[in-house]
């Protein structure tokens, strides 16, 4: 079974998510994914069976109601996009666009949904007053509906009565959390957290965070984070403090997009990092057992 990713996100952690769970145990009463997005890890996550119940969680509010839809009502959201995109006539930019106007003054996640669909580079971006203002992919009209809906009714399929949505500050998340959970954050990147940023509807503070992570290590709470990274010998973002004893791990994410353009063949690495607590609960013979049984791994186009 391929994994269905209904929602183009630029960011989403879709195609490293077999290299994430390596380190995923394989007892988890509830997946906490603070930093939602797309869901890309929680889908993963349920095709795989490692958790029993979800929580996503993100700020973006329309987003996460994209997801609540998706997953509890695919059926709605199947229709919806099918009529929004049969509506493209030959000026489908013009369509983009007057969408586009409309989901700002409504916050109609059913019309957000085609916007990221047909949007440049799946990548979403704000202005300064939080309204969404990428432009249209002129190449294409964003994915058919046939294929929207297949991967819709696949989310839903995995998700349908195991998730809780939220839309809450992340920090607030700690009372519910046992040490039978796992909390995946994939924050918004750190080099800009404390500023806006139009990739990004909120963003997050460094100190914050890091005394967010010392509540969870006391709690002996379960979590992997995707944090910094570098490209070639170039750092980017402000690493993680040693004395929070966090195991970090570089994974392969592949050459960038932008190294490919100016002919370069620097790799992206991306930082893992992983908690104490949870150090003490994996066994890393299962790393092995999980590649040798997905080496056809790959997500639905």
């Amino acid at each position: 079974m391929k994994l269905p990713h209904p929602i183009q996100y630029q960011g989403s952690k879709r195609s490293l998510a077999l290299q994430i769970l390596q380190y995923f145990p394989s007892d988890i009463e509830t997946l906490i994914e603070p930093f939602a997005g797309s869901a890309a890890i929680s889908i993963a996550t349920a095709h795989y069976g490692y958790a029993k119940n979800f929580i996503i969680n993100d700020l973006n509010k329309p987003l996460l109601k994209l997801l609540e839809l998706i997953i509890e009502h695919p059926d709605d959201v199947s229709k919806n996009y099918e009529i929004i995109w049969n509506q493209q006539s030959e000026n489908s930019v013009e369509h983009y666009f007057t969408i586009r106007d409309e989901f700002n003054k409504s916050n109609d996640s059913f019309l957000f949904l085609y916007l990221m669909a047909r949007c440049a580079k799946g990548a979403v971006r704000y202005n300064k007053n939080g309204q969404f203002n990428q432009s249209p992919d002129k190449r294409r009209k964003g994915t058919m509906p046939q294929n929207m809906k297949k991967n819709i009714y696949g989310v839903s399929s995995l998700l349908k009565g195991k998730a809780k949505f939220k839309s809450m500050d992340y920090r607030l998340l700690i009372d519910d959390l046992s040490d039978k959970d796992l909390v995946y954050m994939d924050p918004p990147y750190q080099g800009v957290c404390s500023n806006r940023d139009s990739r990004y509807y909120s963003g997050i503070e460094h100190d914050k965070f890091v005394n967010f992570l010392e509540q969870l290590n006391k709690k002996k709470i379960s979590y992997i984070i995707s944090y910094d990274g570098r490209l070639g010998d170039k750092q980017y973002g402000e690493s993680l403090p040693t004395y929070l004893n966090l195991e970090h791990i570089e994974i392969n994410a592949g050459r960038s997009s932008q190294a490919t353009l100016l002919g370069k063949k620097d790799i992206t690495y991306e930082s893992l990092y992983l908690s104490p607590a949870l150090l003490n609960r994996i066994s890393f013979k299962n790393i092995t057992d999980i590649n040798s049984k997905n080496k056809e791994y790959m997500y639905a186009s």
